[in-house]
């Protein structure tokens, strides 16, 4: 039971497969890419505890030799310190411009991992084997790799495309229910952009798929994939349709800065969070019903997600300071703030001329239903 989704960019084209044992089977995936048979894998200490002897011994069993390094797991980790590190490390590897490197984790080793192949001997080819809902979904797909820094999430970084993805969906069911429903944040999203069946199917679908249904989680990951595969395609390199994939984004990285990259919000719970308030704000803004924030946070909560700051534990920064942190953003165009709003479920564009004394209120209104 498994599924190849084409990523069409010419001569960095590659596939995204998704099913279950590719984990067990990567040798025989891999070894096709390969001039000798030595790998250089960066993982977190978590997933390496849990799944690196499955690696390992699925690529010996095509006799590739496996070198690694275990970072601490956490969003702390994509920074310079991380960087610098597994950098080091891969040219104490000796790894050459014709080797592969695997970034085995979720969306923070994926993104920082892939930054190190983008500058290692000015691009080394790299593997993604995303082992997150959230990582499966979105951030091993399309090239864009980064770290964060004080100023704010991602701003420094490089578009580098993965030569192929192992989506194993196996392994989500290791996920704890928290890291899982944060993954499903970015999920509803592609319903939420551009797909209004695949919103309805996931709100039918969405509880079986939380409670560990293969089949929904497999379809689930493939449309997602599908959709972003079929952007990046079209705007690899974000000069339009891509930004539509920030949905909810601007609000997100705003509220994770202001909570310090912390656990107190993972990234695909800001993401949900800020799709509800982007939702909010586009109904206040006259240009979708008021059904359709009720409805996204509806099923937002039948699934058990955050959907708004009353959601986040501890304190927030005032509506003003939330505000200047979107200004902090990437997808800041001239000092003026571009949103991702929609006209309905499914029904998404780019603005980039919403009032900002809108916004604060939404943020105001937010902040007084803590």
């Amino acid at each position: 039971m498994s599924n190849i989704v084409p990523v069409n960019l010419g001569e960095r084209a590659y596939e995204v497969r998704i099913g279950s044992g590719l984990i067990e089977n990567a040798g025989a995936a891999i070894l096709p890419m390969l001039r000798r048979k030595k790998l250089a894998v960066v993982t977190d200490q978590t997933v390496g505890a849990l799944h690196l002897e499955r690696l390992r011994a699925g690529l010996a069993a095509v006799g590739i030799e496996i070198s690694y390094l275990a970072l601490p797991a956490g969003e702390g980790t994509k920074s310079w310190p991380y960087l610098t590190q597994t950098v080091e490390w891969l040219l104490e590897q000796k790894v050459e411009r014709k080797d592969v490197v695997v970034a085995f984790g979720g969306g923070v080793i994926g993104d920082l991992v892939g930054f190190a192949a983008a500058v290692l001997r000015r691009g080394v080819r790299f593997v993604q084997i995303p082992t997150s809902l959230l990582a499966q979904v979105d951030s091993s797909v399309g090239g864009k790799t980064g770290i964060n820094t004080a100023q704010g999430k991602n701003l420094v970084g490089a578009f580098h495309q993965p030569s192929l993805v192992l989506a194993d969906i196996g392994v989500l069911e290791t996920l704890k229910p928290r890291d899982f429903l944060a993954g499903y944040g970015e999920v509803v999203k592609y319903g939420l952009l551009g797909d209004p069946l695949f919103f309805e199917w996931l709100e039918a679908e969405g509880p079986a798929m939380a409670r560990g249904d293969r089949a929904a989680r497999l379809k689930a990951v493939t449309r997602s994939v599908e959709m972003k595969a079929g952007i990046v395609e079209r705007d690899e390199t974000e000069e339009g349709e891509r930004a539509l994939l920030n949905l909810g984004h601007t609000f997100c990285h705003a509220l994770e800065s202001a909570t310090g990259y912390s656990d107190r919000l993972l990234h695909g719970e800001g993401v949900a969070i800020g799709c509800a308030l982007a939702f909010e704000l586009s109904q206040r803004m006259g240009l979708c019903a008021q059904e359709a924030p009720s409805r996204v946070r509806a099923h937002l909560n039948a699934m058990g997600m955050k959907t708004d700051l009353a959601d986040i534990p501890g304190d927030l920064p005032d509506a003003a300071a939330l505000l200047a942190l979107m200004g902090q953003d990437k997808k800041v165009v001239d000092g003026r703030l571009r949103f991702i709003l929609a006209r309905g479920i499914g029904e998404a564009f780019v603005a980039d001329d919403v009032p900002p004394a809108l916004v604060l209120s939404v943020l105001e209104d937010a902040l007084a239903r803590r």
